[in-house]
């Protein structure tokens, strides 16, 4: 199968994510606007097209990995969505295209938070011939928010592909409590209008998730989350009171109900999945297709970011797993499943009482 080759120098690639963020100022005519974002969005979709090989690469690595440490690990790879490379961009305005770490991205969940280490042990302790770029680790030092989770970040190194040397992957490893944090936030975010992922928008929300992520810290026991109580019972406490005013787990619920999948005729073979996400319709449609039509599934891929791009609370997806039921397991947000959520914030407000070390819950 043939994979995209890089056909711009990094300038090039800069100055056209530069366009993406900055084109709603343009003074001029709108057709020669036009004229030059379609200019822009064919460098920008070689750049994200051109990580592919590399990603594909990394993801069978971690894969392998993944499955030494739990037999029922779950991994997924995807390429960065526009949507989401805009927004960045504009959220870090020194930030050039060209710097994006996380342009191809993989990920594996891992039942255990100790499991999540040993895979990076294994990585650690590799020969692994690409150059680890950044370590991000956010189970040692939880964000703020709330996020925990463990970024590795390498840049792609091949004597035979050359063409890719340099290009950066983030590999993403979690435990199955950290993704069904990461979810629900994702989830929530979708159908209140706000990034919460990015930390951005209410404060009540906002809070809630930072509390949990410490509900978590506890059971896996971890650091907790900055500026969360430290004491078991009173964080117990403060989550009840958030619980119920946010009327969590009937809004997590709502939504999943509210949802519709379509989904094309399953096959065994299929090794890529488009998934568009319609919030205004409440429907979610999934096209599998197999690793030989890559190409067709990249072109597909744009055709529906450009056709939901002024689709309030829209989302598309282009990733790549094993089957539609690891689909649902890897990226439940987009089928709003937030059921493990739910039980681990049930399992929490029972007692004030610290519980016993929790390795893991269901998926």
């Amino acid at each position: 199968m043939a994979w995209a080759l890089p056909k711009y120098s990094k300038k090039q690639v800069n100055k056209a994510g530069e366009y993406l963020t900055t084109g709603e100022n343009f003074d001029g005519l709108y057709d020669e606007w036009i004229d030059k974002y379609e200019s822009a969005l064919e460098v920008v979709n070689n750049w994200r097209s051109s990580h592919n090989f590399p990603l594909n690469t990394f993801h069978v690595g971690l894969k392998r990995r993944a499955r030494l440490v739990d037999h029922r690990s779950i991994t997924a790879q995807r390429i960065k969505r526009l949507t989401s490379i805009e927004a960045k961009l504009r959220r870090f305005p020194t930030m050039t295209l060209s710097q994006m770490q996380d342009i191809g991205g993989c990920r594996a969940i891992v039942a255990t938070a100790s499991q999540v280490d040993r895979v990076c042990d294994d990585y650690a302790s590799s020969d692994i011939k690409h150059s680890l770029h950044q370590v991000d680790n956010y189970i040692a030092t939880p964000k703020e928010s709330g996020y925990r989770g463990v970024h590795l970040v390498y840049r792609y190194f091949s004597d035979r592909k050359t063409d890719y040397n340099t290009l950066k992957i983030e590999v993403q490893i979690r435990s199955q409590l950290q993704h069904a944090w990461a979810t629900a936030v994702e989830t929530v975010g979708a159908f209140v209008q706000q990034a919460l992922k990015s930390s951005l928008g209410e404060q009540e929300w906002l809070r809630f998730f930072a509390l949990m992520g410490t509900a978590i810290a506890f059971r896996e026991e971890g650091p907790l989350v900055p500026s969360t109580p430290t004491s078991y019972s009173d964080l117990v406490k403060e989550l009840r009171e958030h619980a119920k005013v946010l009327d969590v787990s009937n809004r997590l619920a709502a939504f999943g109900a509210a949802l519709q999948v379509f989904e094309n005729p399953r096959s065994k073979d299929n090794h890529y999945y488009l998934v568009e996400v319609n919030s205004v319709s409440k429907t979610v449609s999934v096209t599998g297709f197999k690793q030989s039509d890559s190409e067709a599934a990249t072109i597909k891929y744009l055709e529906a970011e450009k056709k939901l791009k002024d689709v309030p609370n829209a989302d598309v997806v282009l990733v790549s797993v094993d089957s539609v039921d690891a689909l649902r397991r890897a990226y439940p947000n987009y089928f709003l499943d937030t059921g493990v959520f739910v039980g681990l914030l049930s399992e929490t407000l029972k007692t004030t009482r610290r519980p016993a070390r929790q390795l893991s819950l269901p998926i």
